[in-house]
């Protein structure tokens, strides 16, 4: 078997048109080195001796597209992944939060659903779970069955416990579910308050207005005239005062939205200055 050819940028970019033209997923603005990386180890896992088959079964194979969309979108997560963001939000956000009648919080491209789930904790703990809605939506369907599911692998546990403690976790990390076998069962009372649909952060437009946006992680793979749309949405989304929570390589510094944000202290969350 020959191995499969590192793809070339102009193919890249036949790709990135065909999967646009054929099914209306835009990935234009992606960044290339990132997409790159994701398209050859689709070829590798899929066995694509060539740029010429991957295409071939992207455009004669309908149902391939969603497995080639999961690859492309597929989002690292764990629950109270960066433990010191999640204490930040406990002792800083939510305390503030707390004065509203209710709390709606977006977790964009919420992937599997691991930190909507740290999410639901964390103000299950502050006592404030009970007049909250969150929000977790992404591009890709089939992470929202996972995150439906509320199913993880057991062996992720002991991390997801370590960095549940390190957060400021108040009870014992085991309380909030059900171990059988090699998985654990989140707590359905988790998922009361947990509305999950899918969402394109590229394409589709503001759908209710929030106090907290958390999107973690899902900018770096886009370029700067994508960021901005993306950051334009969220603008759009968030109330006065409201908290925008970012990943730790992202930055609405170099945005044109910056002046409508201040930065709190060493976090990756900004909250929206009042203009009235």
């Amino acid at each position: 078997m020959l191995e499969p050819s590192i793809i070339k940028d102009e193919e890249v970019e036949f790709l990135i048109k065909d999967v646009y033209e054929l099914y209306g997923y835009d990935f234009s603005g992606y960044s290339r080195a990132s997409f790159k990386r994701r398209v050859n180890r689709i070829c590798l896992i899929e066995r694509f001796t060539s740029f010429a088959e991957l295409r071939y079964t992207l455009i004669n194979e309908p149902d391939y597209l969603k497995r080639f969309v999961e690859e492309v979108t597929v989002n690292v997560t764990e629950m109270f992944r960066d433990p010191h963001f999640f204490k930040g939000l406990r002792e800083k956000i939510l305390p503030q939060l707390g004065t509203y009648p209710l709390i709606r919080i977006w977790v964009a491209g919420c992937s599997t659903g691991e930190e909507a789930y740290s999410m639901a904790i964390l103000l299950k703990e502050a006592n404030l779970y009970h007049k909250s809605l969150i929000y977790g939506t992404d591009l890709n369907p089939s992470v929202l069955e996972t995150a439906r599911a509320g199913v993880f692998p057991l062996q992720q546990m002991k991390l997801y416990s370590e960095n549940y403690m390190l957060s400021g976790g108040k009870k014992d990390f085991s309380d909030y579910y059900t171990a059988n076998y090699d998985s654990a069962k989140f707590d359905k009372s988790l998922q009361e308050k947990l509305i999950l649909s899918t969402h394109n952060l590229v394409s589709d437009s503001s759908f209710n207005s929030f106090q907290l946006i958390i999107c973690r992680n899902v900018l770096i793979y886009f370029d700067r005239g994508l960021q901005e749309r993306v950051f334009r949405l969220f603008d759009n989304s968030l109330e006065n005062l409201g908290f925008l929570a970012l990943g730790a390589k992202e930055t609405i510094r170099f945005s044109k939205l910056d002046k409508n944000f201040h930065q709190i202290d060493d976090q990756r969350i900004w909250k929206k200055i009042d203009h009235h």
